[in-house]
């Protein structure tokens, strides 16, 4: 053997879907070329399935090369020996490759976090704006808007500080002590069998495993026997699969299907084996799926929406408090009282309350949905609840009672006969191991349906429980009639077993007719006929055990005999199959018809079956037009993917990164916000990249960590109620985002423009201070108006294009309503061409704060406000207590310590005329602006 081998090379031509891998001659020390995987040549296409990354890619070559290949190579590809590392070797590879732990993660610290909530535009904007306060005296005005910031700091720092430990939780699969086959010695190298943590594991380790241990990283089978592995944290589906040293894979097998590959992360449940290690740490499978948690999260339109109006607004209060500092400093020349009034037009130019009102309308939201038994994690999640229009959802436990019902008994030829549920009852009635949800199935269907079959009888003698090697359980009974026939002997003893069916063919010979009456030997016919029969049941999703018996006072078998297995399971007699079915929830179908109804269309996202997802979709009404498989989606280019995820609506065998790649390619390719439901570690990438992240209280932890909703009842009624509270908050929160740019720009520019005709400020720095917080405290009851039915019907997203189009539409209104107030009072009040300061400020002081009190009713609906549609109670609540405040202050001490003065009841008067013109106008105006945009808010 050549003393150096060259590392064998991997190389992928994609364009042509053709792997060349230069394998090592060992004895002649040259390579050949195996020319490999021609399935792509004839497309010429890239086969990506949905676009893996580089690191995925690496991967998958690098396991598909090791499954294809014989075990003296593995040992090759990894530079090991039959015997094992030695101590000193498996010393240096773990400081060359670093701990095997699961991923290179480095979480963020909490100071990191603490300034990323604390460095934003609109925190940045109430800070200055809270610092020149202080600095002109204006205490109050500063220390609201810093209890503001501080309650919008607290809330994203609790939340990003929370979702940054879930990938801390993938540790947990890997915690636990390795037996590991090793080599010592310096002349004569002696094999030991040593126990080592996890984390000591490196390539080229010898692993032995057992019933209950964990794959300490991606192991390539040397030997095994009676093998079965559950891969449920990457592939979901509950059920094991076998495992086998012996199979030569090729690329057409699906990844986590490969039979001698075992995958870090995954369990022994049953048999025995050893493994050759051939990836540990971040070159392994799980890592490089779920390394990039924290990393697909889509942005937050709304958060988005939000940054570009702070943006806009620092730029337009430059430009305007600059301009209006200017023009204050040239009219009178103090510096100081420009100043104050400059930053005062700032307060009013910034929706101060924006932060509260947010957090109320969320804090609100989650609230309500506590009562609907769920937590909310993130308060954003309710308002992304809103715009959500996808719901991925898998199947088990959501759609289904996640129990087994038992639905027929049929004989080999298709046809229900009670002697094959005889004596599945007698098997379950008698078993002393633990009795599976199956058992009670069958139990529960015999009694309820009124057989009786006397179980009193009967006397169970011995039994051989059931395991995963075998996959059957059988019980051994006596009694003193024959249930076959005549009575001819005092007794009669028979086995009766019944388990996963292939299994329990295995160990008959016999098929019983029970037409004619006789027992015949299982033919080729009879074996393909049971499947036909088999396969029509489980395309219509039910599950399947077989039934079989042997009379074994007719054989014969002595004492000794009894006592082996095999010899006892042996020569029965093939009864029939027992059907069973995991029912969907009664509340399914409605909460789906609920949600579609709301505009939010389901897809089944599941790593079971197709045929078994079919059935249960069928039931709960979701459309099955359009379905695909794992398997199919990772043969098609990026193109045809995208199209086969967008029409289909059942998505079954998939794994991890697949359901990832779903998930992304309805947010990207068909800009749709997307929910997703999971409970398992295999739903983590999902529910990670998911818009809403949804999971169960009995869910994996890495579920629940990555989740924003967390519901206490596995029912989708809860969603329904989500996405309502969603559509409410989003509705509240846009009405608050509309009204106060409109109102506040609309007073600025109304500010500008009476300060250059009057040559005097419109409104001193303290008076526009107190209108400010008076329409500012008045805005607090918005969280709890409602929103009209045919708004929360359709999903609703942020749209930043509309907003300046928006105020551009009814900006002008508000400002024609203060320049009719200034020409009024001018002409109507003015003595010998002069106005009295006092007498206007006191004027338009109430003008502007019953203009931005009352603008919230035009903006809040699409219809007439008053008339058609009436705002809910604590709205007009508030409405009435700030008017009646603002309309009082003039007349009170307040007001005369403000610089007020009395106005005559004819101002009134024209105040009534005034707010009857600009509800018509502005009604005209929504009218053309829903016509013309077809939306309102």
């Amino acid at each position: 053997m050549t003393s150096s081998l060259l590392p064998t090379l991997f190389v992928r031509i994609s364009s042509m879907g053709l792997t060349l891998i230069p394998m090592v001659n060992i004895g002649m020390g040259s390579f050949r070329i195996w020319f490999t995987d021609f399935s792509g040549v004839l497309s010429l296409e890239k086969i990506d399935g949905g676009s893996k990354t580089e690191e995925e890619e690496k991967v998958y070559s690098w396991l598909y090369a090791l499954a294809r290949s014989e075990i003296y190579m593995a040992f090759e590809y990894v530079r090991s020996t039959e015997r094992g590392l030695s101590f000193t070797e498996a010393e240096k590879r773990l400081k060359e490759n670093g701990p095997n732990t699961p991923l290179e993660y480095t979480f963020p610290s909490s100071w990191h976090l603490l300034w990323s909530a604390f460095f934003h535009p609109f925190n940045i904007i109430l800070i200055v704006l809270s610092a020149l306060s202080y600095i002109t005296s204006d205490n109050p005005n500063g220390c609201i808007m810093l209890i503001l910031v501080f309650i919008s700091v607290s809330l994203r720092f609790y939340q990003e500080y929370g979702s940054s430990k879930a990938a801390m939780q993938l540790s947990e699969y890997v915690r636990s002590p390795v037996k590991v086959q090793r080599c010592a010695g310096r002349v004569v190298q002696t094999e030991l069998i040593v126990q080592v943590d996890q984390r000591d594991v490196v390539p080229g380790d010898i692993v032995i495993f057992e019933p209950g241990d964990l794959f300490p990283g991606d192991v390539r089978l040397l030997t095994s026997k009676h093998l079965v592995v559950s891969q449920s944290s990457l592939t979901g589906e509950s059920w094991p699969t076998e495992k086998t040293a012996d199979a030569r894979e090729d690329r057409s097998t699906p990844l986590l299907e490969l039979k001698n590959i075992c995958f870090m992360g995954t369990n022994v449940v049953s048999g025995t084996g050893t493994g050759l290690v051939v990836s540990t740490g971040s070159k392994t499978y799980i890592s490089a799926v779920f390394s990039t948690i924290g990393k697909h999260k889509p942005a937050d339109s709304f958060e988005k929406g939000i940054q570009h109006i702070s943006y806009v607004l620092v730029g337009v209060m430059l430009l305007v408090v600059t301009i209006m500092i200017l023009v204050e400093y040239f009219t009178f020349y103090d510096l100081s009282e420009s100043t104050l009034f400059g930053i005062s037009v700032a307060c009013a130019l910034t929706p101060q309350m924006l932060p509260l009102i947010i957090n109320t309308s969320l804090a609100k939201g989650a609230l309500a949905m506590a009562r609907e038994r769920c937590i909310v994690k993130s308060l954003s999640a309710i308002r992304d609840m809103g715009s959500m229009d996808i719901l991925c959802i898998d199947k088990t436990g959501t759609l289904t009672m996640n129990r087994a019902i038992m639905v027929n008994h049929l004989d080999s030829w298709g046809a229900p006969r009670e002697k094959v549920l005889h004596f599945a009852f007698l098997n379950s009635y008698f078993k002393s191991d633990q009795k599976y949800p199956l058992d009670d199935a069958i139990l529960a269907f015999v009694y309820t349906n009124g057989y009786r079959f006397q179980p009193s009888k009967w006397r169970k003698t011995d039994e051989i429980p059931f395991d995963f090697m075998r996959r059957r359980v059988s019980v051994i009974l006596e009694t003193e009639s024959n249930p076959e026939g005549r009575n001819i002997q005092p007794f009669y003893r028979f086995i009766i077993t019944k388990g996963a069916l292939e299994d329990v063919l295995k160990v008959c010979s016999y098929v019983e007719n029970v037409d004619m009456g006789e027992i015949t030997a299982v033919s080729a016919e009879h074996h393909h006929r049971i499947l036909n029969v088999v396969e029509e049941l489980r395309n219509e999703g039910l599950r399947i055990i077989g039934v079989a018996i042997k009379n074994l006072q007719q054989t014969k078998i002595s004492k000794q005999n009894m006592e082996n297995e095999d010899d006892v399971e042996s020569d029965m007699v093939f009864l029939g199959v027992i059907a069973f079915f995991d029912p969907p929830k009664d509340s399914a179908k409605e909460a789906l018809w609920r949600l579609a109804e709301k505009g939010v269309k389901a897809k089944v996202l599941t790593g079971d079956s197709l045929s078994l997802a079919i059935k249960i979709c069928k039931e709960v009404g979701i459309r099955t037009t359009h379905v695909t498989t794992g398997p199919e989606l990772e043969q098609l280019n990026q193109e045809a993917f995208h199209e086969k995820v967008k029409k289909a609506t059942v998505l079954a065998r998939l794994t991890p990164s697949q359901k990832l790649r779903v998930v992304q390619s309805l947010q990207s390719v068909g800009n749709h916000v997307v929910g997703f439901l999971g409970d398992g570690i295999n739903d983590s990438l999902a529910l990670d990249a998911a818009n809403v992240g949804i999971s169960v209280d009995s869910a994996a932890s890495v579920a629940k960590d990555l989740a924003d909703i967390i519901l206490l009842e596995k029912d989708l009624n809860v969603l329904v109620a989500g996405v309502e509270q969603g559509r409410l908050t989003f509705g509240n929160t846009m009405k608050y985002i509309k009204l106060s740019v409109i109102a506040n720009l609309g007073s600025v520019v109304s500010l500008f423009i009476v300060t250059l005709v009057l040559r005097f400020e419109p409104l001193t720095p303290i008076q526009l201070l107190v209108q400010n917080f008076l329409y500012s405290v008045g805005q607090i009851a918005i969280p709890w108006d409602r929103m009209e039915e045919d708004y929360v019907k359709i999903p609703q997203k942020w749209s930043v294009k509309s907003l300046p189009m928006f105020i551009l539409w009814n900006g002008p209104v508000c400002t024609l309503c203060d320049v009719a107030t200034l020409l009024f009072v001018w002409f109507y009040y003015s003595s010998g061409g002069k106005l009295d300061e006092s007498f206007f400020r006191s004027a338009y002081f109430i003008q502007g704060l019953l203009m931005q009190t009352l603008i919230f009713h035009l903006i809040r609906t699409e219809k007439i406000p008053f008339i058609m549609e009436i705002a809910s109670w604590p709205v007009l609540a508030s409405t009435v207590v700030i008017s009646a405040i603002g309309i009082a202050i003039p007349f009170s001490i307040i007001g005369d310590f403000m610089g007020f003065t009395d106005l005559p009841l004819s101002y009134f008067g024209f105040l009534v005329v005034l707010f009857v013109g600009y509800f018509t106008v502005g009604q005209i105006v929504k009218r053309i602006y829903i016509v013309v945009y077809k939306k309102w808010l």
